[in-house]
């Protein structure tokens, strides 16, 4: 029985990681985590199942004139938009397209930061587990999940701590499996359902991802016969 809220990031990870454990095999798994929030969460994910970790930098579409609000989200090569709320509130092709052009120019330059010159991990014939630290709409998950499948993966679990059942529900029908923990009857935000919930900065993605490269590259070489 999982008691919320989760006490952060680090310990949803842990949790969620015993639960993939549980449900499927990680056997030739690569642990993908959204960038920022949900790297501290990949990065538990992959320290208890022993697994490499690489990051993943979805960006949300912003509507012009109201940015917190969601009309879409990009990931590499995959976009998703709400072409309802687009046409409801008049966003102009263009603006979209503008707004689109701003979020993958952030999103390269993110990539190059957090991966500091390496190589984005292999998936084709690979589990890819995508991680993140919540579910609100799903969006920024469901273009993660759409361009992952274009890198051809053996399959995609998608694992996260807590979401609503909008998004889960949908998400299901367009990977392999979702775990996610808690499905709260009334969702608002992610963060409510932690108890820190602070802002994860570039500076912590890159340090979690560097330890996660250099424990993995350690465990490989102490499991190697001499």
């Amino acid at each position: 029985m999982i008691q919320l809220p989760f006490a952060d990031r680090i310990e949803a990870g842990q949790l969620l990681a015993r639960e993939i454990a549980h449900r499927t095999s990680a056997r030739s798994a690569v642990v993908l985590g959204l960038a920022r929030g949900g790297v501290p969460v990949a990065f538990a994910v992959a320290k208890e199942l022993g697994l490499p970790l690489d990051v993943l930098v979805a960006r949300k579409i912003g509507v012009p004139w109201q940015p917190e609000l969601a009309m879409g989200a990009i990931a590499g090569t995959a976009r998703v938009l709400n072409r309802q709320l687009i046409a409801e509130l008049g966003v102009p092709d263009g603006e979209v397209e503008k707004a689109i052009a701003r979020e993958q120019s952030e999103m390269r330059r993110r990539e190059e930061l957090y991966r500091g010159g390496r190589q984005a991990a292999g998936l084709e014939g690979h589990r890819a587990i995508l991680i993140d630290d919540g579910l609100a709409t799903g969006s920024t998950m469901m273009a993660a999940a759409r361009y992952v499948r274009s890198l051809k993966p053996e399959e995609i679990l998608v694992g996260v701590p807590v979401g609503s059942k909008d998004a889960v529900d949908h998400l299901r029908q367009e990977v392999d499996d979702v775990i996610c923990l808690a499905v709260p009857e009334f969702f608002y935000a992610v963060g409510e359902w932690y108890r820190d919930f602070r802002q994860v900065s570039d500076d912590e993605v890159q340090y979690l991802l560097n330890d996660a490269h250099v424990r993995y590259a350690e465990s490989l070489v102490s499991s190697t016969p001499s």
